[in-house]
């Protein structure tokens, strides 16, 4: 199917929410606010049909004794925030704007279409130089609500154990090569972070059929971003396809794909220039960014907005939008303590915001992975697979923090645990008008399906020890589910070898050497059996079930990356 117009926006509705001026001669924190403000009034409200799937699959858990009743916590849409004071860029800033500003110009004057997407970029890049130069020269305030907050997620917030750069080493951007090939275009493509692109893509497009299940030529760009890979890829060349691709056959994902690249090179460059200025010497930057609420969360959007393409009349959906961002702080909350070390700007635990908003953040994560968990999730909109396959891939390449971070010592109880009996939430608010959470009993099913039972059995017999939680999690994770139908021998594998492994070390042996095991032995299986989750009969049934006990289940690894303890701002800034 022809992707043309995906995305975009229709010439006159474009034009209607861009600036009386070019925003390259606004201010930083104009541009922000100016950025926040066409985000609200782009956003379409939650849809009657997303509507009603959230309300059967709460009927459906609700018929299990979950119930509605409980706490509830809420916290305030994002892009409604009171904005940062950001200080204009410096010269080299404005260098840098102007030649974006010219290569903006000249894909908006042969594609129109895109006026908005461009116009994004253009805010976001203004907005992230002044913050940069903020962070530099301006002395980090307080944070603010630093009083002890008694609400029951900031009550569980784990200590985080200390970590220095040697700890890093095995963060690189190209990912273990795969074992077997999913995406056999070329042989420098054949890594996990390719193929966990193409693997998001065929999970969404199975039934709409966008025509983006294997392609990758349309956001080839977005490797602009991984320096480690741009060694083994002749960008130039592949620039050049995309642009005669344009040229020949107009599709706007193309178009798009040029801004989001030209996006990433911007911001790897401002990355770079501050962080080069204080190993210098020239500056000091500190432990934290001047990024609140409302700029990381609009900052967040363009990393993700274009790159994964919903159809026109669902890319500006809260529902889609929800997604997007919350898929952005898993990301963040497994690289929270490397981005420490490197100073990556947009890390929202390095943001000046309450510790009580990252914690709600972070909550609102593991809520969405589990609403991701039921049926009702995946039948109304595109990209309702994106954070689900999000924490898998995280969880299969070593990269998540769920093993590095998240054996600690002892294992918490289970009983009146708030993560465990936070309900299922699209958090559909969390930019406009809010979003609220729900604490109260989890449901469970009396008895386990037949594909379940033998995980369960398996796990018995191989693992007495870490049985009991794992075969009570299985029960948890059916009734959000319903019956699993799963490929059990690859299921239980990885299990095997992330979670349960994880769960037997948190209980008796857990050392930073015994976390290095476990993670570097769940990308050694996620390379080996990553396969396995593009089967069309099992695949989603396989990912579902991952997604849940890595993401969701008791003791709650994800929850442990949330801890944070500063330490100097150094290391391979190249890849942070």
């Amino acid at each position: 199917m022809n992707s043309r117009g995906a995305g975009a926006v229709p010439k006159a509705s474009a034009d209607s929410l861009l600036p009386a001026r070019p925003s390259a001669q606004f201010q930083p924190t104009e541009a922000g606010n100016t950025l926040a403000g066409l985000f609200v009034t782009r956003t379409n409200g939650r849809t009657e049909q997303y509507r009603s799937f959230q309300n059967a699959a709460q009927q459906r858990l609700d018929a299990l004794g979950s119930g509605r009743s409980g706490t509830t916590l809420h916290l305030p849409g994002a892009l409604h925030q009171a904005p940062r004071e950001f200080l204009p860029p410096d010269e080299e800033g404005y260098a840098r704007l102007r030649r974006l500003d010219t290569s903006l110009r000249m894909i908006e004057a042969a594609f129109p279409e895109v006026g908005t997407d461009i116009e994004i970029c253009r805010l976001t890049c203004t907005m992230l130089e002044g913050a940069w130069r903020s962070r530099a020269l301006t002395p980090p305030r307080e944070e603010e609500g630093t009083a002890a907050c008694a609400c029951p997620l900031c009550s569980h917030l784990p200590t985080p154990p200390a970590r220095t750069l040697d700890d890093y080493r095995w963060r690189q951007s190209a990912g273990r090569p795969l074992a077997v090939k999913t995406w056999p275009y070329r042989r420098e493509l054949d890594s996990v972070l390719t193929g966990g692109w193409s693997w998001t893509r065929q999970m969404n497009d199975l039934e709409q059929d966008l025509g983006h299940r294997h392609r990758f030529e349309d956001d080839i760009l977005v490797f602009h971003e991984y320096k480690r890979v741009i060694d083994t890829i002749d960008t130039t060349r592949l620039t050049q396809h995309v642009e005669d691709r344009l040229a020949a056959s107009f599709s706007t994902n193309s178009a798009r794909a040029l801004v989001s690249g030209l996006f990433a090179a911007h911001k790897r460059s401002v990355d770079e220039y501050w962080l080069q200025q204080h190993d210098a010497g020239s500056v000091t930057l500190p432990q934290t960014s001047p990024l609140g609420h409302g700029s990381y969360s609009a900052l967040q959007m363009l990393d993700c907005l274009f790159w994964h393409v919903a159809p026109d009349t669902e890319l500006w959906q809260e529902e889609n939008l929800a997604s997007l961002l919350l898929c952005r702080v898993i990301d963040d909350m497994a690289d929270v303590r490397a981005d420490a070390l490197t100073g990556e700007i947009s890390n929202f635990w390095l943001a000046e915001m309450p510790t009580h908003t990252k914690a709600f953040y972070a909550a609102c994560a593991i809520a969405l992975v589990k609403y991701g968990c039921t049926p009702e999730a995946h039948r109304p909109m595109w990209n309702t697979w994106l954070l689900t396959t999000t924490i898998v891939w995280m969880g299969l390449t070593g990269r998540h923090a769920l093993w590095f971070d998240g054996i600690t010592q002892g294992l918490p109880p289970a009983e009146g645990c708030p993560l465990c009996d936070l309900q299922p939430n699209a958090c559909t608010g969390i930019l406009t008008e809010g979003t609220t959470l729900t604490i109260a009993p989890r449901p469970t099913v009396p008895a386990l399906s037949a594909r379940t039972a033998e995980l369960s059995a398996r796990c018995r017999a191989e693992h007495p020890g870490a049985w009991p939680l794992f075969d009570a999690e299985l029960h948890a994770f059916e009734a959000v589910h319903g019956p699993w139908h799963g490929n059990t021998d690859s299921t239980w594998e990885i299990l095997r070898r992330t979670y349960v492994a994880a769960v037997e070390a948190s209980a008796t042996d857990p050392s930073p050497d015994r976390a290095r095991q476990v993670q570097q032995d769940a990308g050694v299986v996620g390379s080996e059996r990553f396969h396995t989750l593009h089967d069309p009969l099992t695949g989603r049934e396989d990912t579902t079930l991952l997604a849940y006990m890595f993401g969701c289940a008791h003791p709650h690894f994800l929850w442990n990356a949330t801890g944070y303890r500063p330490t100097g701002v150094a290391g391979d800034w190249l890849d942070g």
